[in-house]
């Protein structure tokens, strides 16, 4: 049987795919990484920097939505057997200003994906990022994978939700084996600079207000990078029948109050934070809370750091490191 060594993760440069990378290559793997760079281009470097060093990472800056290059650079590596799509515009509120970007980046992007990883013939496995956004406001809590997921809040969630429908149908097509990851609110160093986390620390240490919603119960499942990782490399091991479409949510399973968050960065920064209250944008649900009972079931995952241990791991990092 052929060993699983090579793998493809769109969005490389992104905050997990440049973590997935990086584990990876410490287990032995061949990694063939794309990027446009778009996305934090401050962060671009640091997080890439590391990759490039590694003899068996090989990057090349592309748009994935650019199906006919995108099948060129394929079919020079066909040794490929894992896919990792994480290439996505991300933000719920930016998807209310420019949808159309959101409509070509995210659907656009995953169909130009999947239809050049058809020329694959060892292609095993594609893993791709959805989120906790695809959960409406009316499903009930804790976000179970079995729960209806309709009416959502945003046009992000909606192109996530097709991301997970046309999954399905490329299964049902061609026979891929697919999983999608329901990513919840995802923390840590190297993080994304428009989330919460990252922008109450520049606030902070900047000593500018931060936001928080009026809301009262306002609360997020914040979820440490080092955990949403080893999440994905127990699910991307394992036999599966060829077609098989799954969905798993990766959450620590508990919502805290985004409060608890600022309190650990004030407590990490050394610094009290200057708190302005504001409505809570519509696009935003007031909770998200993730079910894990199936990831449990299906590997042997528990996630291991609290909010306040990756809040200061997060604040030591953002105190030496951070470029904005």
């Amino acid at each position: 049987m052929r060993a699983s060594r090579a793998a493809f993760i769109t969005g490389v440069a992104g905050f997990i795919g440049s973590h997935v990378a990086q584990a990876l290559l410490a287990r032995g793997w061949s990694v063939l990484g794309i990027d446009t760079e778009q996305a934090a281009p401050p962060l671009v470097p640091l997080r890439l920097t590391s990759l490039q060093e590694e003899e068996k990472f090989h990057y090349i800056k592309m748009d994935v939505c650019d199906q006919e290059a995108l099948t060129a650079v394929l079919a020079e590596h066909k040794n490929i057997d894992v896919v990792l799509h994480f290439a996505a515009r991300a933000g719920v509120r930016q998807s209310r200003i420019n949808p159309h970007a959101y409509i070509k980046d995210n659907i656009e992007g995953q169909v130009s994906l999947l239809e050049a990883c058809r020329i694959l013939p060892h292609l095993r496995h594609i893993l791709y990022a959805s989120s906790s956004s695809v959960y409406g406001p009316s499903t009930p809590l804790p976000f179970s994978e079995a729960a209806r997921v309709e009416g959502q809040a945003s046009f992000y969630a909606t192109t996530k939700r097709m991301n997970e429908l046309t999954a399905h149908t490329y299964s049902h097509l061609y026979g891929f084996t697919q999983t999608a990851l329901r990513f919840f609110t995802v923390y840590g160093p190297l993080g994304r600079p428009d989330m919460a986390c990252y922008k109450f620390a520049r606030a902070i240490r900047d000593g500018t207000p931060l936001t928080l919603w009026e809301e009262v119960g306002l609360a997020r499942d914040f979820t440490y990078i080092d955990d949403v990782v080893e999440a994905i490399l127990l699910l991307m091991e394992g036999p599966l029948e060829e077609g098989t479409n799954r969905t798993f949510n990766i959450g620590y399973g508990k919502p805290r109050y985004v409060v608890d968050l600022v309190r650990g960065l004030e407590r990490a920064l050394a610094r009290d934070a200057l708190i302005h209250k504001a409505p809570k944008p519509v696009e935003d649900v007031l909770t998200t809370w993730a079910d894990t009972a199936l990831l449990r079931q299906q590997t042997s995952w528990i996630p291991q750091i609290s909010l306040e241990e990756g809040v200061e791991r997060f604040g030591r990092w953002f105190t030496q490191n951070s470029p904005f």
